[in-house]
């Protein structure tokens, strides 16, 4: 039985990620056929991209065959399903968001609809009943106006460095082209945009409802003046205020919907008929009053987002033949070279070829400390996004620089940048529910109904109890307004919209609510060793002379003798080596030999210099070195250090350690991590074990678990889950990824500028700083409890106000009161995330 490995987005290009249904009914289709034992996604993805891994009998089936079946299968599910991402302005609440995905499911061929109160709509859809055009006339038609609709093709385009194809790349523009900014279909809803009055006729609508029915309340005590005139005042609140909610409630009527707005407008007529006008008034006044802040305070929450959008500027200063001029960034290609005035946002993501700089990265990291940057060594080189480029030679669109002029070499097209990327991962983060969210969609399923026969059954309450029909009839109303779920249908997503702006604002990613809601449960964290608990590269740590030999002129020969090579240890010894000379000068050595295939040879002022670790020098020749010098050099080794000796002819002249250091803030902010509760903190590395504990005894971990290869590592994080339940697994986002796969949720570092830490990890901490951690957890914790509060206030008030509507204790105005008021509390609650500070 053989294996052979496929990337998805070769076999299904639209699809957003491997748990797409379309890959699950692709595997389905190829298991079990003759010759292919198994199919399943693969936990060893290549550079982040997911792929499917073929189990196949080689005797009964060719890898061709195999390959061809994939891509024949993938193109008939392709032809058959199609895929988007769509953004949209319009969404007024959750509940109305939630109205859209059920109109949506509803259409014709549209297979799966997810929708985000902040106006991000996600679909799958069976080509062969229905497209995208008709798909956005049907949420056209729900008054709502498209704002782009691109974003799904876009974001594949980027996510695989390959082009649209020419039908998908014609489809886009013909749609964008009938998409006008100014909404020539006039379907602009009023509630959301405003109306007559501008983007604020809802709450001027309310207002006036208010002031209509305070003055017809405050005239009833006025003797002289007429009822007829208080009665007048009522009926003109009832217009205003009743306006929106009669909108709303005859729209979702006409759907075959019961929502909230209606509920209220019966009570409010039930209220009318029995002559309690102004009762009626003021529900409709603090209803529409609560709804046009609950817009207001949603709409912030959406802007925070929103901005992310803005950070970059719309044009740059493209340097070409000598001359600069302004071009928009979308016309910016590979290897332009634009200029950056001091104080200016930088449009694209590239390399410095010219000028030095420090830059505030601060949108795009969360780095509170601008960044010096200088030019890369060769800007003649051709730079792309996977090539290892320095920190301090990297710029990011969006990030701001400062006092010098700089010229960027582009790397990365205008919707291909970090930033277009987060835009977008953010966007798709707000129509993933959290678990919460489930329960509570759930739940009103089973309530709304409920409510809607329990009413029935207190209209006929009159024929059991000793009260007029009138009685039961207002109490039934009563029970409407009070059992109305506003504040449970808000709740939970106002707090996850609030937390992913406040995490992103801040440096970090979070992909939808259940990576907020875990994060903040989790018990354990498994990090990498290379690169996020320590540097990533080795760095010389000692120089230990011997027989009498000075440290100079030990670490001149050794500088000497390794320039001459390529060995990534060698270019360490030498950078830092350097780096300890200062000004004293190097001599030049010759004729590098590698010895043994254990260490190098040279020649240095006619003298032969030997550097090499211990087994070289055992198998060299006769002369040896002394037990204490051994005895230091397995010291050094046993605190995870890569140690060579240095010989020169005969005589051992000293030691040469290096290591790959922790990194600055590790050991703080594991301290942190302790301090907030997290109990274990276990390194899982490829290192020998004895440099795992070296470097865990360092930095503060409770477990280095070390020798193992990557499919070890998942099996490490499976028995950590056993152990545990919840627990993270922080790393680069590349080797790391089948880890990352098997935890409670993925956490990558240094995400900025790696297209696959941003796509393969539930958790993205932008900058490449390990103290973000603790905020990222802060948050999600915060969150969490936001979230708790929100649910116990809604579901509380519910549980007190329907039996005390029921048993007389309170009226309508009581109920609509606290209603409306735990509606805007829940919503207000949420939007604390928004100030969350980094401790």
């Amino acid at each position: 039985m053989e294996k052979l490995k496929i990337e998805i987005p070769l076999i299904l290009p639209e699809v957003p990620d491997e748990k797409d249904r379309c890959v699950r009914e692709l595997m389905g289709r190829l298991q079990g056929r003759e010759g292919i034992e198994s199919v399943h996604v693969s936990t060893g993805q290549e550079d982040g991209v997911p792929q499917l891994c073929f189990h196949y009998n080689p005797d009964e089936i060719s890898m061709a065959r195999i390959e061809a079946l994939a891509r024949q299968t993938g193109a008939s599910l392709t032809e058959k399903v199609g895929h988007g991402l769509i953004a949209i302005d319009g969404i007024r609440h959750a509940r109305h968001a939630r109205h859209l995905e059920q109109t949506l499911l509803q259409a014709d061929g549209v297979l799966q609809a997810s929708v985000a109160a902040s106006g991000m709509v996600r679909l799958e859809y069976d080509r062969s009943r229905t497209n995208k055009e008709k798909i956005l006339s049907v949420i056209r038609e729900e008054g709502l106006r498209i704002t782009d609709t691109s974003l799904s093709a876009a974001d594949y385009a980027s996510r695989t460095g390959e082009r649209q194809d020419g039908a998908v790349a014609e489809e886009m523009e013909r749609l964008e082209e009938k998409l006008e900014p100014d909404n020539e279909h006039g379907h602009e809803h009023t509630h959301g945009h405003g109306g007559i009055l501008g983007k604020n006729t809802e709450l001027i609508f309310s207002i006036t409802c208010g002031a209509l029915l305070g003055t017809g309340f405050g005239l009833s005590f006025v003797e002289g003046v007429p009822g007829g005139v208080s009665l007048a005042l009522y009926i003109g609140a009832y217009f205003f205020g009743g306006f929106f909610t009669a909108k709303e409630a005859v729209e979702e009527i006409l759907k075959k919907n019961f929502e909230i707005d209606f509920l209220m407008l019966v009570a409010a007529i039930g209220a009318a008929i029995l002559g309690e006008w102004a009762e009626g008034a003021l529900l409709l006044f603090l209803f529409s009053l609560g709804h046009a802040l609950e817009h207001y305070a949603m709409n912030k929450a959406r802007k925070s987002i929103a901005a992310l959008a803005e950070l970059a500027p719309k044009t740059a200063l493209l340097k070409k033949n000598g001359k600069t001029e302004e071009v928009g960034i979308e016309t910016l290609r590979l290897g332009d070279v634009i200029m950056v005035r001091p104080n200016s946002k930088i449009s694209a993501d590239g390399v410095v070829v010219k000028g030095q700089s420090s830059v505030n990265q601060a949108p795009i990291t969360g780095e509170s400390v601008p960044v010096d940057k200088e030019p890369v060594g060769d800007p003649e080189q051709t730079y792309n996004a996977e090539s290892e480029i320095k920190d301090e030679n990297r710029v990011f669109a969006g990030t701001i620089n400062g006092n010098s002029t700089l010229e960027v070499k582009v790397i990365k097209e205008a919707r291909d940048s970090t930033l277009s990327r987060l835009v977008k991962l953010v966007n798709e983060a707000q129509t993933q529910k959290s678990p919460t969210q489930r329960f509570t969609d759930k739940f009103e399923r089973y309530f709304v109904p409920s409510v809607l026969i329990l009413v029935v059954l207190l209209h006929f309450a009159f024929l059991v109890i000793d009260e007029p029909f009138s009685a039961s009839f207002y109490r039934a109303m009563a029970v409407l307004v009070a059992a109305s779920p506003c504040a449970l249908a808000i709740s939970t997503p106002s707090a996850v919209l609030s937390g992913v702006a406040r995490a992103a604002r801040g440096g970090v990613l979070i992909k939808g609510g259940r990576p907020l809601e875990d994060l903040g449960v989790l018990t354990a964290l498994a990090f990498d060793k290379t690169g996020t608990l320590t540097e990533g590269k080795p760095k010389l740590t000692n120089v230990i002379p011997w027989n009498n030999e000075p440290e100079d002129g030990l670490l001149k020969k050794a500088v000497a003798v390794e320039a001459l090579s390529d060995h990534p240890l060698a270019k360490a010894i030498v950078r830092d080596g350097k780096e300890r000379l200062k000004d004293i000068p190097v001599p030049d050595a010759e004729h590098l030999e590698a010895v043994l295939g254990k260490g190098i040879k040279a020649s240095l002022a006619g003298n032969k210099v030997y550097i090499g670790n211990l087994e070289l020098f055992e198998e060299l020749d006769a002369t040896k070195p002394s037990q204490k010098l051994v005895g230091k050099v397995q010291l050094l080794e046993a605190e995870g250090n890569t140690t060579m000796l240095v010989r020169e002819n005969d005589r051992y002249i000293g030691i040469i350690s290096l290591m790959d250091t922790p990194r600055a803030a590790a050991r703080a902010t594991l301290e942190e991590l302790k301090k907030i509760g997290i109990r274990r903190m276990i390194m899982l590395t490829g290192d020998n074990q004895k440099v795992a504990d070296a470097v865990a005894k360092q930095i503060g971990l409770t477990d280095a678990w070390g020798s193992l290869l990557p499919e070890e590592k998942v099996e490490a994080i499976k028995e950590l889950r056993q152990q545990e339940s919840k627990v993270a697994m922080v790393g680069d986002g590349v080797n790391d990824a089948p880890a990352m796969a098997n935890s409670t949720v993925g956490i990558a570092m240094g995400a900025a500028g790696s297209d696959v830490a941003l796509e393969t990890a539930d958790i993205a901490l932008m900058s490449d700083k390990l103290e973000n951690l603790p905020f990222a957890i802060g948050l999600s914790r915060k969150s969490k409890s936001i979230i708790k509060q929100n649910l116990w206030v809604s579901l509380g008030i519910v549980a007190v106000l329907i039996p005390s509507t029921i048993l007389g204790l309170a009226n309508i105005g009581v109920a609509v009161l606290i209603h409306e008021g735990s509606t805007l509390l829940v919503v207000f609650n949420a939007l604390r995330l928004l100030a969350y500070k980094k401790k």
